[in-house]
């Protein structure tokens, strides 16, 4: 019943703005946008897990006994930092194939699926940022070695990214935010959609906050926190432009505004950050304007091979 009122406003928008939110909502996350699925020529499978010190081409590395599914393609200037690309929850390595294929004509570009998406194993139980942290370090350890890397995160993947780089500023030199999910989430769905809200409101909010409490494919707890400072490292955060979460009944205005604010908290990750508009594009920005996002993301490469 929930999911055909949703499809009644707009599928599209409404799988966003469930991604957006929390993830995997009514309508699966792989309906929210027309990229084709299948990975580019860049990044079909050619490479299994070998002893070659850096990881190239497509395939499975173990970590801990749990096979993950790495691509990398392209070439890092030298000393020049590694772009790994974090995908948001409920998609795979595959819808970042066309976007990775274009930065990596000038750079080396990574992306991965983690725990409990795309091709990678299903987790053993729940996990935490600490823990899916932990995959990430085992991949950047494989496709990085010692070189410096630059984090580029969409919606969910923007909260992973910019997490572990507070942690890593030993390794993490640039970050990119892409329409990053708010670091205040669940506080400002409880705020905008309150407890007594009936109708599509009321069911957004159920599934927001059960998917922010693991009820996920990763199984991976999202929990409102303050944003740590990542010291002085170049970041751009990008936010998209067309007001998709407004076609949401009664809510959608203050949830677009809500959004915008969360956007501007992301600032607070370093000294050195700035924010953009995507003017042309909904949450998924590397798909709607793939050109901003690769800008944003070679300025930041730049600064930090400096």
């Amino acid at each position: 019943m929930g999911e055909i009122m949703f499809r009644k406003i707009n599928a599209s928008v409404v799988t966003a703005l469930c991604c957006t939110v929390a993830g995997v909502g009514l309508v699966g996350c792989e309906e929210s946008t027309a990229v084709d699925s299948k990975p580019s020529a860049a990044t079909t499978p050619t490479a299994q897990d070998t002893d070659e010190s850096v990881f190239s081409g497509t395939g499975k590395i173990d970590v801990e006994g749990m096979s993950v599914n790495v691509s990398c393609s392209g070439s890092a200037a030298e000393d020049g930092p590694v772009i790994v690309l974090l995908s948001g929850l409920g998609d795979g390595l595959d819808k970042m194939a066309a976007f990775q294929k274009t930065l990596s004509e000038k750079n080396r570009v990574c992306s991965y699926d983690r725990l409990g998406e795309g091709a990678s194993d299903q987790p053993e139980g729940p996990q935490s940022f600490e823990s899916t942290g932990e995959v990430l370090t085992a991949v950047l350890d494989r496709v990085a070695g010692d070189s410096p890397v630059v984090l580029a995160g969409h919606s969910l993947g923007g909260v992973i990214a910019a997490r572990y780089a507070t942690d890593h500023q030993d390794r993490v030199k640039g970050l990119v935010l892409l329409d990053a999910t708010s670091p205040t989430n669940v506080a400002d769905v409880n705020k905008v959609i309150p407890e007594s809200a009936t109708g599509p409101g009321a069911e957004l909010r159920t599934q927001a906050l059960a998917i922010h409490e693991g009820q996920n494919p990763e199984q991976l707890v999202i929990p409102d926190g303050e944003v740590r400072s990542a010291g002085d490292i170049p970041v751009e955060v990008v936010q998209h432009g067309q007001p998709y979460l407004a076609a949401v009944p009664e809510y959608g205005p203050l949830l677009e505004r809500t959004w915008a604010e969360g956007q501007r908290k992301w600032l607070a990750v370093s000294g050195d950050s700035r924010l953009s508009t995507a003017e042309k594009s909904g949450h998924y920005i590397h798909v709607d304007q793939p050109d901003v996002a690769a800008e944003a993301i070679e300025r930041v490469t730049a600064q930090a091979a400096r």
